[in-house]
């Protein structure tokens, strides 16, 4: 497909994460489109028949160690036409698993191996293929996207916090003034938060379901009464495809581990959402300013304007990736007595609640890439906020048991006058306190009251 083409496919895409942001997602195609869905079927289906040959069924056991090459390659370099050839029979039988098997019994007739066709998909129904080819693809899109950008942008955070650890900072609670912090504490919050949820990620399996029918194993065990499926399910599902393994189930894995998933993500979008927030605020607040791109416009009414679009995306995008989140954990885990088909449509959006994650992780990188520092505001902003130290003043008085502190800040710091450095000097001068705790009080201002901010 030629550039043009490449471009006109995205401009009438009805999705957005295929359309406007197709060049941020393009990866996730490889996991998650119907393409790929059809590799990882493909997969399991091939290594399900090697498995059975290698357990010793008796009537594969004359197949050779070349055929087996020829046979893991029909899905380690299977072709655009290959799958177009799938998608046809399809359209036939009106059932995606089923065209899989049919196309992999006409590649069974090519390479000399059609004497065992009717060994492939053998005993098992379509939630064998599908409950294992869909946590193959989550758990590559896991360790092979997911867990890098996940790295670095908590490697980001560690980098800001720790750059910034010793900038005083006026903090905001309810929005009013209040202590002071250090800008690379407030980083380092996030960076602590992120990196906790993260570690929940080691303890969800990525899990599948292998058992048949109905999850007995019921037509296995007629054709093959003495052998052990169970034992030879969960060698070929931990070993072989390095999942999980689910048992019992009924026909489908009950995807309690992966809404658990799910509800992890979440949680990192919520993180990521605040964050978003924040740093939106801090830009309104012109401590953070955005280096200009004279080729770009910030609205298409004011010149001036240079907008915080990079954060405004990523949080319009890890809603949206929530959304559909919060109902994949919610919907999947519950199917009508043995099977329903209703979480068939729903895992075929994994993809695009992820590709909003995507999407908003790198909208959030290239808005830490645009901001800089302003410390002249940040530096102001302290300087006009001296009743900050009222917090600090009447906790040190009552340490010495100055009578009413708490009152008497009070009655100074909500007169309907500025607080500057001149009035709170003049405050702790009318103390009837000694000298030397003057000069201590004396001695704090907004720039050093961050207690241990800069640890």
């Amino acid at each position: 497909m030629t550039i043009m083409e490449n471009q006109h496919c995205a401009l009438w895409a009805v999705s957005p994460v295929d359309g406007r942001y197709a060049n941020k997602t393009a990866i996730l195609r490889n996991y998650f489109s119907e393409g790929a869905l059809i590799i990882y079927r493909l997969k399991v289906e091939v290594e399900y028949f090697i498995a059975l040959k290698e357990y010793g069924i008796d009537e594969l056991k004359d197949i050779s160690a070349d055929q087996l090459i020829l046979l893991r390659n029909i899905y380690l370099k299977l072709t655009d036409r290959d799958i177009l050839r799938i998608k046809e029979i399809e359209n036939i039988t009106n059932h995606d698993v089923k065209a899989v098997e049919y196309f992999l019994k006409e590649k069974f007739n090519e390479i000399g191996l059609e004497r065992y066709v009717e060994f492939v998909h053998f005993g098992l129904t379509s939630q064998d293929v599908n409950n294992t080819a869909i946590p193959m693809a989550m758990r590559d899109f896991h360790q092979e996207q997911l867990k890098q950008h996940w790295k670095t942008l908590h490697e980001t955070l560690e980098h800001f916090a720790s750059m910034w650890k010793d900038i005083p900072m006026l903090a905001r609670t309810h929005g009013q003034p209040a202590s002071p912090t250090t800008i690379g504490k407030e980083f380092k919050v996030f960076a602590e938060r992120f990196s906790q949820q993260l570690n929940y990620f080691n303890h969800i399996p990525f899990a599948a379901k292998f058992a048949g029918a109905t999850g007995n194993f019921n037509a296995h065990k007629v054709a093959y009464p003495d052998i052990d499926w169970y034992k030879f399910a969960k060698d070929f599902v931990e070993n072989r495809l390095l999942l999980h393994y689910s048992f019992p189930t009924t026909q489908i894995e009950h995807y309690d581990h992966l809404a658990a998933y799910f509800d992890a993500i979440k949680r990192l979008n919520v993180i990521l959402l605040d964050l978003c927030r924040d740093v939106w605020q801090y830009i309104s607040m012109e401590y953070f300013v955005q280096m200009i791109n004279e080729n770009e416009v910030g609205s298409s009414a004011m010149p001036h304007k240079v907008n915080p679009i990079d954060f405004e995306n990523a949080e319009g995008n890890l809603g949206i990736s929530n959304a559909l989140l919060i109902h994949f954990g919610e919907k999947l885990p519950i199917s009508r007595l043995q099977r329903d088909l209703t979480d068939s449509t729903v895992l075929r959006n994994l993809g695009v609640a992820l590709a909003h994650h995507f999407i908003a992780l790198q909208s959030i990188f290239k808005g830490f890439q645009k901001i800089m520092l302003n410390p002249d505001k940040i530096k102001q902003d302290l300087d006009e906020n001296w009743a900050v130290l009222a917090e600090a003043i009447q906790t040190y008085l009552r340490k010495i048991n100055y009578p009413h502190p708490y009152e008497t800040l009070k009655k100074l710091t909500r007169r309907n006058e500025k607080i500057n450095r001149q009035t709170i000097h003049e405050f702790i001068d009318s103390l009837e306190i000694g000298d030397e705790e003057k000069k201590y009080l004396k001695n704090l201002s907004p720039f050093n009251y961050t207690g241990i901010a800069g640890l």
